[in-house]
């Protein structure tokens, strides 16, 4: 009978020290899994927020990265054609491109915003698509307006402190649009203006020399320096491009912060 009791209390211990080692090992797995989760790259697995939203972390200048922030388009093409040469152009940009910093809180203001242009009918779209928040390289997403020197101008709907621009004219091919120039105004006339961009080189357009370099137009868009000009007006030329005398535009981005 102690034999027997002795057994069974063996038993006892036996199933008691194996079930004690399964809970630790589970404990330990448990312990791993969170610390390979904690591993991972900052940001995986979490879509990146458009930059209307400024939800990242201002720097501790209170200043955000709207290069970094901004949403963008699908790419519609990997290279640009060798024979692409303009006289004005900047050279290739190497590497990533580069931060450009805006205050916490500057957002883009121009959202379903109203467009007019000098061109009263567009031969393709409609104005409106300007500020829809597509910016696809896709039919339907863009509009063009008549050959010559053409505006489109975006009424704000009150006055901002102008943080930056940024453009999509037609990404669809690799293409430099001329005589690109931004202004802005409390004068939906334009009679009193800040130029903030003008990459008119030769003054075809009239509208004054610029000293800025014409680019190519990509998926990225262009970010235009504000420069903290106030105005409720946003008016923006071109005059043609290198594949045909129209102009084009798939959206227009406007960043501010409201006027003091």
């Amino acid at each position: 009978m102690m034999n027997r009791k002795w057994n069974l209390s063996g038993k006892a211990v036996v199933l008691l020290l194996l079930g004690a080692g399964l809970a630790l090992s589970a404990a330990c797995g448990a312990a791993e899994e969170k610390k390979a989760a904690t591993a991972q790259p900052a940001g995986a697995g979490a879509a990146t927020k458009p930059a209307d939203t400024q939800s990242s972390a201002a720097d501790a200048n209170g200043m955000v990265d709207l290069a970094a922030e901004l949403k963008l388009p699908a790419a519609a093409f990997k290279e640009t054609p060798k024979d692409l040469k303009s006289s004005n152009l900047e050279p290739p940009r190497k590497g990533p491109r580069p931060k450009f910093l805006v205050p916490a809180g500057c957002k883009n203001v121009a959202i379903k915003k109203a467009v007019t242009s000098s061109d009263k009918e567009p031969i393709i779209g409609e104005l409106k698509c300007i500020t829809d928040g597509s910016k696809e390289a896709t039919e339907g997403s863009y509009v063009e307006l008549a050959p010559g020197t053409q505006w489109v101008q975006l009424d704000l709907g009150e006055s901002y402190k102008t943080c930056a621009v940024v453009i999509w004219h037609y990404h669809g091919a690799a293409r430099v649009y001329y005589d690109v120039v931004v202004q802005i105004s409390d004068d939906a006339d334009f009679i009193e203006k800040t130029t903030v961009y003008n990459n008119d080189h030769d003054n075809s357009s009239g509208l004054g020399v610029g000293k800025e370099k014409e680019y190519i137009e990509t998926f990225e868009g262009r970010i235009i320096d504000g420069k903290g000009a106030k105005g409720r007006y946003v008016r923006l030329y071109s005059k043609g491009n290198t594949s045909d005398d129209q102009n084009h535009y798939t959206e227009i981005e406007v960043y501010a912060l409201p006027a003091k």
